[in-house]
């Protein structure tokens, strides 16, 4: 609405009228109530939404297979556009992305017919400038509104445990190109009103307005310095730069905190609370996650493939739950202290209560300083305490595999990662008698040792329709090699904790408390602040309140309420974890010294002596060969057929152009991409 003349010439002088006389929240408080309360009520009832949702997922069950021919709303998940710039993009997406840049158009050209009708020879000679000089000052002010519209929902993609994503049936990991989209239209906009306004300012000889640092209005050099730290950001977004310096690209991107205070330091607190939403949100999560990597984990062990790749298992508390396709975190100092990476979770929160994997591909130098530091470490299964800090689990709020007849899983190289946790996912729901759809897994890998990927699909050999068809595509024929699966068990340290939720296993409902809590906690700071130290100040006419101390207070208000109430919740949560930490400590002291327990090693060296036959009943190995999709997924039979597609950009590709395709109605496509 605030493009209109009717927000312009009714609604504004009303807003202005109540909210300059507030004594406790100032102009800031009806910014407070209109833009920023309406989001954060939205992620509290969320919040709400989900923990219900997963207290009765079981009764979920058959809602879910009730509305499983729901083909009109399937229609708009399907892919619209497969290549280029913006990757693999549902008709949803690209219908919603055309009304955001509607909405962006519209906005600008009514901002500047509403402004330049008003821009007349006579009201530009008044100023001295001319009527182009004044209308390029215009157009400059509107694009750096403009682009503040953008900049509104920045950051809600990249809060990881937001509730408003799982809310609208989102991933952190699927929303990371929505937020590169905005992140490009941002600076964009930005960049043209920054370049606007240096020329504006040097055709009308006012080139001292680029160091002005006003009192009570805009400051031009704080806007000019939080454009230099987005251009920076932005440039080590261009692709070639971003893979061939990633370290530099992700270090550079926490500029965003001298971004975002350089800008409110621009623009003012209260113009600032229309974006101040979706920042909220992201450093609430921010902290949670930071407080959430100070713990140290309780490795368990390692399992070695011959194909470089290892699977890593950690303690869990029991009351921990995630979803499949869940990721995790991880961090190892001993590697490297900056780094985290993300890494799919294959294990089964019902089925492997107390377990946590995590399966590792040997594809860049963090993850092979991992495998080469386990292999060598010592010739004997139990070695040294690892230490290891994890942030996450981070997925889906509730799966919708059980509402296909057919789910075809499509994988290439790693990419089988993410399939392994849905299978379990399915092995689960057959022991509780629910009805799942026929499996058919579609592999391609390079080489024969890349078949060892399939040893930790065993727990698969219970399903009764479940078919691999696995391709080697630079063999062209089997190779005499006896893969040996090396297991390491890791001794325990007093500090290490089971992998826990920050929060407890009631973590949503704890989330909507703090949520509700600390800002409750920064209205009191606000009002208290303008009531006994801004208002006198500005209350007297011959002085008025700097408008930058302002904004300085308020975004240190902002932070220790944030502060207060996560560190609270988190302390009292913490004592469940440790005493969990504790029983398992106590446990494992029994044996000599220190060592892993008898039982856990006997369990992981009794899976690697365990034949493969009952589960290669149902694979057919092809040799020199790659896969024909089109011929497999066109021949699949079933009303409804999930086809899941993971790993490089080009399968996925590919198979989201043929369920495009049309040739096939029954065909619903998903693409699994983490793309961070």
């Amino acid at each position: 609405m605030m493009p209109t003349n009717t927000y312009r010439h009714k609604w504004l002088p009303k807003i202005r009228e109540k909210s300059y006389y507030s004594t406790y929240f100032g102009s800031e408080g009806t910014s407070l109530l209109m833009y920023t309360f309406p989001i954060l009520f939205l992620a509290i009832l969320g919040c709400v939404y989900i923990h219900l949702e997963r207290k009765l997922k079981d009764q979920n069950y058959v809602k879910t297979r009730k509305g499983e021919n729901h083909h009109g709303l399937a229609t708009w998940k399907q892919p619209a556009i497969m290549k280029g710039p913006l990757g693999i993009v549902s008709r949803t997406e690209l219908a919603l992305l055309t009304m955001f840049v509607a909405l962006l158009v519209w906005s600008f050209a009514t901002y500047l017919h509403n402004s330049f009708v008003e821009i007349t020879p006579q009201s530009a000679a008044m100023e001295g400038q001319k009527v182009w000089e004044s209308r390029l000052g215009t157009a400059g002010y509107w694009l750096g509104i403009v682009g503040n519209i953008c900049l509104v929902f920045l950051f809600f993609p990249v809060a990881r445990g937001s509730s408003l994503l799982p809310l609208l049936g989102l991933t952190s990991e699927g929303c990371i190109k929505y937020h590169i989209w905005l992140g490009h239209m941002t600076m964009a906009f930005f960049s043209a009103h920054g370049i606007c306004f240096v020329i504006y300012w040097i055709v009308t000889n006012n080139s001292s307005q680029m160091l002005k640092w006003a009192k009570t209005d805009v400051s031009n050099i704080a806007g000019e310095l939080a454009l230099v730290f987005g251009l920076i950001m932005w440039t080590t977004t261009i692709p070639r730069i971003r893979r061939k310096f990633f370290e530099l690209f992700l270090y550079t991107h926490y500029l965003y905190i001298l971004f975002v205070v350089f800008f409110i330091f621009h623009v003012g607190i209260s113009y600032a609370c229309v974006m101040l939403p979706g920042f909220y949100l992201f450093v609430f999560d921010r902290y949670l996650r930071f407080l959430q990597s100070r713990r140290r984990v309780h490795l368990l062990s390692a399992r070695l493939l011959p194909c470089q790749t290892l699977e890593l298992n950690f303690s869990k508390h029991p009351g921990m739950e995630y979803n499949p396709t869940s990721t995790m975190f991880i961090n190892i100092p001993s590697i490297s202290k900056l780094q985290w990476h993300p890494f799919t979770i294959t294990s089964h929160s019902d089925l492997e209560p107390e377990t946590l994997s995590i399966v590792i591909k040997c594809e860049g130098t963090w993850c092979s300083k991992l495998y080469q530091t386990l292999s060598s470490s010592s010739s004997s299964a139990i070695t040294d305490h690892l230490q290891v800090s994890l942030e996450g689990p981070y997925g889906p709020a509730s799966t919708s595999f059980l509402q296909f007849d057919t789910l075809v899983m499509i994988s290439g190289g790693s990419g089988i990662t993410p399939f392994i946790s849905i299978i379990k996912h399915l092995i689960h729901n057959s022991k509780s008698h629910h009805k799942i759809p026929k499996l058919l897994l579609i592999s391609a890998f390079k080489t024969t040792s890349d078949l060892t990927f399939l040893h930790l699909l065993q727990s698969a050999a219970t399903l009764h329709d479940f078919q691999i068809e696995a391709y080697v595509t630079r063999d062209k024929s089997p190779k005499n090699e006896n893969p040996q699966i090396r297991t390491v068990i890791f001794k325990s340290h007093v500090g290490d904790l089971a992998v826990a939720a920050i929060l407890g296993p009631n973590g949503w409902l704890w989330m909507a408390g703090v949520i509700c809590s600390s800002f409750g906690i920064f209205l009191i700071l606000i009002g208290v602040l303008n009531r006994y130290y801004i208002y006198p100040i500005d209350g007297n006419s011959n002085d008025v309140f700097n408008l930058g101390l302002k904004s300085l207070l308020h975004m240190l208000g902002l932070c220790l309420s944030i502060f207060t109430a996560v560190t609270a919740a988190a302390i009292w949560n913490k004592r469940r974890v440790a005493k969990e930490g504790r029983q398992i400590q106590s446990v494992e002291g029994a044996t000599p010294s220190g060592s892993p327990r008898a039982t856990g090693f006997e369990r992981e060296m009794e899976l690697e002596t365990v034949p493969f036959q009952a589960l290669s009943q149902s694979i057919n190995v092809h040799y020199g060969e790659r896969p024909n999709l089109p011929r497999i997924l066109l021949e699949c039979k079933g009303e409804n057929i999930g086809v899941l597609a993971s790993g490089p950009k080009k399968l996925r590709q590919e198979v989201a152009a043929i369920c495009a395709s049309g040739l096939a109605q029954n065909l619903h496509f998903k693409s699994i991409s983490f793309t961070w």
